[in-house]
C-alpha cells in the first residue's frame, strides 16, 4: 500500500501530518503523494474537496479517509487522537470501500471554449450583480426560465451543504439523484419559477443558460471558484466516476446527518 496526506495549513494540522508520517513509517506503510493508493487528507471536509480535484486523475483508483482537526466533520471518519488506530486499520487493509457519485459539469464560455469539472458536493451559478435570468432545460425540454441570486446543483452527499441551508431536500446517496434547488428565486404574478428544489432521475441531465446578454457569472464547483467569465450554459448530470471512501469505521449516512445537525438526542 501507497499512503499520501493531504493537510489543510492549520498548525494542527500540520502537527497531526507530521505525527501520522512518523506512524506510518514505523508501520512499514509507504508514503507516495505522486502515485497513492490511499489518501489521508487531515484537516477537514474542506481539505478532503480539495484533495478529491488534486487526484482526480487518479479517482478511480485511490480510496480516501478523513481525519478531522477541529469540529466533527461530514466526510471525516477518525480524530486527531486516534492516528494509532487509524494505522493499524490500515496495516490489515482488505481493500473496504464505500463509493459515493459525484456531479460532472461541463462550462460553456463565449468565447467557443469549454471546461470540465467534477464536483462532490455542489455547483452553483450566480450572476456578479444584479439578477440571474437563466433558461433551465431538463433534457432537450425547457423548464422554466428562472430569476433570482442563482441555482444550486448538488450531488445526494453534498445535499447536506449548501443545498440544505437554501431549503433543498436530503437525499441518501444510494439514491443516485441530481437535485436542483432555487436561490431566493423571484416569485410574483409578472415572474414565476417552480419554487422548490426539484430532484431528478440518475439518467437525466440539468442545461441552465443565462439569457443575459454579455454578463459575467461567479461559477462553483466544490471549492473551485470560476469569476467574471461570460458563461454561456453549464450542464449537469450524475458522474459514473465516483468517490470512494476507506470502509474501516465509515459511519453510516443518517448517522452523519444526526451528528451533524442534530447530535445527541438524549441532549435535546
Amino acid at each position: 500500500m501507497k499512503v499520501a496526506l493531504y493537510h489543510s495549513d492549520r498548525d494542527t494540522s500540520v502537527m497531526v501530518s507530521e505525527k501520522l508520517v512518523e506512524l506510518l513509517r514505523e508501520s512499514k506503510i509507504e508514503i507516495d503523494d505522486k502515485n497513492p493508493d490511499v489518501v489521508i487528507t487531515i484537516g477537514g471536509d474542506g481539505t478532503l474537496l480539495s484533495a478529491v480535484q488534486e487526484y482526480l486523475p487518479r479517482l478511480d483508483r485511490v480510496r480516501f479517509v478523513g481525519v478531522h482537526t477541529g469540529h466533527l466533520g461530514f466526510y471525516t471518519d477518525w480524530r486527531d487522537y486516534e492516528l494509532t488506530g487509524l494505522v493499524e486499520a490500515l496495516v490489515r487493509d482488505q481493500g473496504e470501500e464505500v463509493g459515493y457519485p459525484m456531479l460532472d459539469i461541463n462550462v460553456k464560455y463565449a468565447d467557443g471554449s469549454i471546461s470540465k469539472f467534477y464536483a462532490v458536493n455542489e455547483s452553483t451559478i450566480k450572476k456578479l450583480s444584479g439578477t440571474l435570468v437563466a433558461d433551465v432545460y431538463i433534457g432537450d425540454e425547457l423548464f422554466e426560465r428562472f430569476r433570482g441570486d442563482g441555482l444550486c446543483l448538488s450531488t445526494p452527499t453534498g445535499s447536506t451543504a449548501y443545498n440544505r441551508s437554501v431549503g433543498g431536500a436530503i437525499v441518501h446517496p444510494r439514491l443516485e439523484v441530481l437535485q436542483m434547488a432555487e436561490i431566493a428565486s423571484i416569485n410574483n404574478r409578472v415572474f414565476k419559477t417552480v419554487g422548490a428544489s426539484l430532484i431528478m432521475a440518475p439518467n437525466e441531465t440539468v442545461t441552465i443558460r443565462p439569457v443575459t446578454a454579455g454578463g459575467t457569472f461567479n461559477f462553483t464547483a466544490d471549492r473551485i471558484d470560476v469569476v467574471g467569465e461570460a458563461v454561456l450554459s453549464v450542464d449537469y448530470r450524475i458522474s459514473t466516476r465516483k468517490v470512494k471512501f476507506i470502509k474501516y469505521r465509515h459511519t453510516g449516512f443518517w448517522n452523519r446527518v444526526r451528528n451533524a445537525f442534530i447530535g445527541n438526542i438524549d441532549d435535546i
